[in-house]
């Protein structure tokens, strides 16, 4: 969309889920950026009297840089179509699915796209179903992100401290089978791919402390991967956005190679980081898109899913 100079912009960060502290990181990041462009900002740390306060606020715009529940979950994106405000990102249903691990896994599955073996555990049950293949797993909580609550576990006696753990984000449990190779990230920008980044965390698990923590990961940039690889993996990234509905400014489709380099799609991520450390940033670069561009970028393709009444 065109969006006028001196345009007033909400940027949405901080939130109540148990990714604020990043979100906070990230919507600082945004902030200057769009002031650097020109804009009138508003930074909203957003609580549960949002919709007073965009409506107070009267911002055009907003830029959602919101991680994890109610931000990346369909929530504000439902608030904001309920105001007419346009917004970046995907739109409703398309953030409420890519939240839900299980359910992002099958509908691409249903497309036949690439996915690890999953099962699903809930608190109330007595026995916990493996996925084909047992052990090793990726314990994780169905719908966080930042890897929150995730565990690697290789055996029996750590399951139980592992569901310990991803339960205690009060939601269900996915077990995934790890797929034991490179770990890729694929970028799409308005629809169109971004350099892959291959990560290589410290003691093999990019887990919060890998990801927010300078040193503790090594970040390849385009990735040293075959061109076969490269246009593979860039190809299913797009096809997972669209098929997603998430085609609508930038997100981060995370992957993993098994020693046969066949890719698995991890996860798509709506909203990805804007921190120092954060990935998205760093597949621009890489394509010569600097961090204000990028965030410009991402500005412009913001829209409603529901045209205005």
């Amino acid at each position: 969309m065109k969006i006028a100079a001196e345009t007033r912009i909400g940027v949405l960060y901080g939130g109540l889920s148990a990714e604020r502290e990043i979100s906070l990181k990230s919507g600082k990041a945004v902030a200057m950026a769009l002031q650097e462009l020109g804009y009138l900002v508003t930074l909203i740390d957003v609580d549960r009297q949002i919709v007073e306060r965009l409506r107070e606020s009267q911002v055009a715009v907003v830029f959602n840089a919101l991680h994890g529940t109610y931000g990346e979950d369909g929530t504000i994106q439902g608030v904001l179509e309920y105001l007419q405000i346009p917004y970046t990102g995907p739109g409703v249903m398309a953030s409420s699915i890519a939240m839900n691990k299980v359910m992002t896994k099958r509908i691409l599955r249903a497309q036949g796209l690439p996915t690890p073996d999953y099962t699903v555990s809930t608190e109330a049950e007595l026995e916990v179903k493996l996925p084909p293949g047992g052990y090793p797993l990726v314990v994780k909580p169905v719908a966080e992100g930042s890897s929150l609550g995730m565990t690697i576990v290789t055996d029996e006696k750590q399951l139980p401290e592992a569901l310990a753990q991803a339960h205690r984000y009060n939601q269900p449990v996915l077990l995934e089978s790890y797929v034991p190779g490179l770990e890729l990230t694929a970028a799409v920008l308005n629809g169109e791919p971004l350099p892959l980044i291959e990560i290589r965390a410290r003691g093999g698990v990019y887990d919060y402390r890998a990801k927010y923590t300078k040193g503790y990961s090594e970040y390849l940039v385009p990735a040293p991967v075959t061109d076969e690889i490269t246009r593979e993996v860039q190809s299913l990234a797009c096809a997972a956005a669209r098929i997603l509905s998430c085609d609508r400014g930038a997100v981060r489709v995370d992957f993993r190679l098994d020693m046969d380099n066949r890719p698995f799609i991890i996860e798509v991520n709506t909203v990805p980081g804007m921190t120092e450390t954060s990935l998205l940033p760093k597949a621009a670069a890489a394509a010569g898109i600097d961090f204000v561009t990028l965030i410009d970028r991402i500005l412009k393709g913001a829209g409603l899913d529901l045209a205005p009444a």
